[in-house]
């Protein structure tokens, strides 16, 4: 994917929830009478703008595409015309001010609802059952006694309806006690039930970075059998140095069968910078050849690679789906438990990284963001409808935080200014907008350097 691509998903994406964002701020208040300077999505030189309406306010298209803001009347910027005090930000009384602030959020959150919402009613909601797959000798997830064809309907005693549960219960339990009691039914139906427990907090950490949870438990999920037949073979690869084309299918790596592509995958990743060899079958005809295997770092360690892709494409068969209609209103109540538990589970989750439970490397900056994109836009409009759902539903959760220069900082100054009578003195307000500037930059450093880092790996 180029990086074109990328920057216009990446684009997109943020100037829509800015704007949806900036919306709320914009129409709430304006339906409480303050009054509206300029309604602006990005900062910098202004590319478009139109000055409209009986407060005159300024609709700005700006340069740079990675915010945006709604500038309100307000005294402590410069004078202020008589007539217009009343509608002055200060002037207002400290509720409307907070319902002004919570309204950008609000907004966010109320966005993704409504995504989910025409989402579940018209496709209503297909969850992949959580079927145990492979399970590692010696791992946490035998240890416990899961098995291959295992089908998890619970844990912790809460019950799971697909694999998306699955991940987000045992992230939840690994960054929490370290402990899930996992409700299954075996291959033969019977009921039983298994505990993965970690009991080391630096191991239980490591579980929470990107693509270790499954990994470090030592299972994965049941996926259909992929043939060992080669789709695409990269020009200049090892594989297509080595004579191998399309439509081949690999029988054998050094003399050991292979049965299907997942074996191939597992061979090959294991032998970075080495030759092996390769049988393989083409036109019903047997060969072998001896193929390089180029090295390719990836999450710090050396993997092996032959540059093919599989020529089959992964269906899960209708008896592993489960799907049911809905109608417009259970699609609503569905979008907004959906939202709501998404919410809780990303504050919980922020609350312990905060605590040293959960992974800084959790942390995506623009780079990663703008890869969510433009992947989730070429996969098609559901993906990239489910990412512009869950980035608002982040936005929304971040500008609550009660960060000064974040809606949730100004609402903690709006509350202080209610129940004491007077306004926090202005030396205390530009303390807390250096403390909350500080504390922006951190994060998103730390963020940016997450990013790199996954570049560079």
């Amino acid at each position: 994917m180029n990086f074109v691509w990328y920057l216009l998903w990446f684009v997109v994406a943020v100037s829509l929830l800015v704007t949806v964002h900036e919306f709320g701020h914009f129409w709430v208040a304006r339906q409480l009478g303050f009054k509206v300077l300029r309604f602006s999505v990005g900062f910098g030189r202004p590319l478009f703008k139109m000055v409209a309406g009986a407060d005159q306010t300024e609709y700005v298209i700006a340069a740079i595409p990675l915010g945006g803001y709604v500038k309100l009347l307000d005294e402590r910027e410069g004078p202020v015309p008589p007539q217009d005090l009343a509608r002055s930000f200060t002037r207002r009384p400290p509720w409307q001010r907070i319902v002004v602030l919570l309204a950008g959020p609000g907004f966010n959150i109320l966005f993704a609802i409504i995504v989910l919402w025409g989402m579940f009613w018209a496709n209503g909601e297909t969850e992949i059952r959580p079927l145990v797959g492979d399970v590692v000798k010696g791992s946490v997830a035998d240890r416990a006694g899961l098995r291959s064809g295992d089908e998890i309907f619970a844990i912790n005693g809460s019950p799971v309806a697909g694999q998306r549960d699955v991940v987000f219960g045992l992230l939840d339990a690994m960054s929490g006690q370290g402990e899930a009691l996992l409700a299954v039914h075996g291959s033969g139906g019977e009921a039983r039930t298994a505990t993965l427990a970690v009991a080391n907090s630096a191991e239980r950490r490591r579980l929470t970075e990107p693509t270790e949870l499954f990994k470090g438990l030592g299972f994965e999920f049941w996926e259909p059998t992929v043939p060992a037949v080669l789709g695409r073979v990269l020009p200049d690869g090892p594989a297509a140095r080595a004579g191998l084309k399309s439509g081949d299918e690999i029988t054998a790596i050094d003399g050991a069968p292979v049965r299907n592509f997942h074996d191939v995958i597992a061979r090959v990743a294991g032998r970075p910078g080495e030759t092996i060899s390769v049988r393989y079958l083409r036109a019903g005809a047997q060969f072998d050849t001896r193929v390089s295997v180029a090295s390719e770092r990836v999450e710090g360690r050396l993997v092996g690679r032959i540059r093919v892709t599989t020529a089959s494409t992964v269906k899960l068969p209708d008896s592993y789906l489960t799907h049911t209609d809905l109608t417009a209103f259970a699609a609503l109540a569905r979008a907004a438990g959906e939202a709501q538990s998404m919410t809780v589970l990303q504050g919980r989750l922020f609350w312990r990284m905060l605590m040293g439970q959960v992974s800084l490397k959790n942390l995506s900056g623009p780079l990663s963001i703008a890869e969510y994109a433009g992947d989730s836009a070429q996969a098609g409009v559901a993906p990239f409808l489910g990412f512009l759902v869950l980035i608002s539903l982040s936005l929304g959760f971040l500008n609550l935080l009660p960060v000064p220069i974040l809606d949730g900082g100004q609402i903690v100054f709006q509350l202080v200014e209610w129940l004491k009578g007077t306004p926090l003195s202005e030396r205390t307000q530009v303390l807390g907008q250096q403390v909350g500037i500080a504390l922006l930059v951190l994060l998103m450093g730390v963020a940016l350097f997450n990013d790199i880092a996954r570049q560079l790996n």
